[in-house]
């Protein structure tokens, strides 16, 4: 317990460093260029950053931005768990959708903008989630495969000794063996989601969302509000990143503590 407790207290120490040094390296270069148009001031940024705690719009922005991120993911993530699904019990599948998703993987985010806003209208809410999900969908497909490809290979054999179905292998084998894995990635997705998100909506020009805010503000020459927003970006990404970690780390207590008492 003492040396739980040692680890997790120097973790934090090293992880308070790591900000110490980026605030310092901020300070410096801050100090060094002389110009608030490239770098702001940090007391600037802090300023306009509690402004924004007090901004409704922000908060308008943020919802918008984050529920684009969780459709996003969530379409991501169902297509991908099923196109997955296939490729597993089907090599035929699997050799289909090879193409397919290396397609998705390369297209480039600039022109399926574009070419997404000439299709809409000019709808700019829907273009920002498209592309994280052209983005999303291959890379979940990849963890996704990679975690079926990585099941015991005992298992696999049993499967066709006893001749299991289809059905039988996806939700006793394949299912079970794969969901830890996929918990424990699902925060940083969702946060790479939020990331993507929020470029797109910079380059669509969302005005309902925080991409929306920081080309205002990069068009007004606000660099102190931008870097405000950017700040208010990583941190929200941080947060859904470390709050979904903890739940999966409950979960595993959970699981162990049910498989002991068993």
């Amino acid at each position: 317990m003492k040396k739980f407790f040692g680890k997790r207290k120097l973790n934090i120490l090293f992880s308070a460093a790591a900000i110490f040094f980026m605030w310092l390296v901020w300070i410096i270069a801050a100090y060094a260029v002389g110009n608030q148009l490239l770098v702001p001031k940090f007391s600037q940024t802090m300023s306009e950053f509690f402004g924004l705690l007090a901004d409704g719009s922000f908060w308008i922005a943020l919802t918008f931005t984050l529920l684009r991120t969780l459709i996003a993911f969530i379409i991501s993530f169902l297509l991908a768990a099923v196109c997955a699904s296939a490729a597993a019990l089907s090599d035929g599948a699997r050799a289909a959708l090879r193409p397919i998703v290396g397609f998705v993987r390369i297209l480039p985010t600039l022109a399926v903008i574009l070419l997404i806003l000439r299709w809409t209208a000019g709808d700019r809410n829907i273009a920002p989630v498209i592309v994280t999900f052209l983005v999303l969908f291959p890379m979940i497909y990849a963890q996704l495969l990679a975690s079926i490809d990585g099941i015991d290979g005992g298992l696999k054999e049993m499967a066709k000794v006893y001749k299991l179905s289809a059905r039988e292998k996806l939700f006793s084998i394949y299912i079970p063996a794969v969901l830890p894995n996929t918990l424990s990635q699902t925060g940083a997705n969702i946060s790479l989601g939020l990331k993507i998100m929020i470029s797109a909506e910079v380059l669509a020009f969302t005005l309902q969302g925080l991409g929306g805010k920081m080309q205002l503000a990069n068009s007004g020459g606000y660099v102190a509000t931008l870097a405000a927003l950017t700040l208010m970006a990583v941190i929200f990404g941080l947060i859904i990143d470390v709050s979904i970690s903890q739940l999966v780390r409950i979960t595993d207590k959970w699981n162990k503590r049910e498989g002991n008492d068993d």
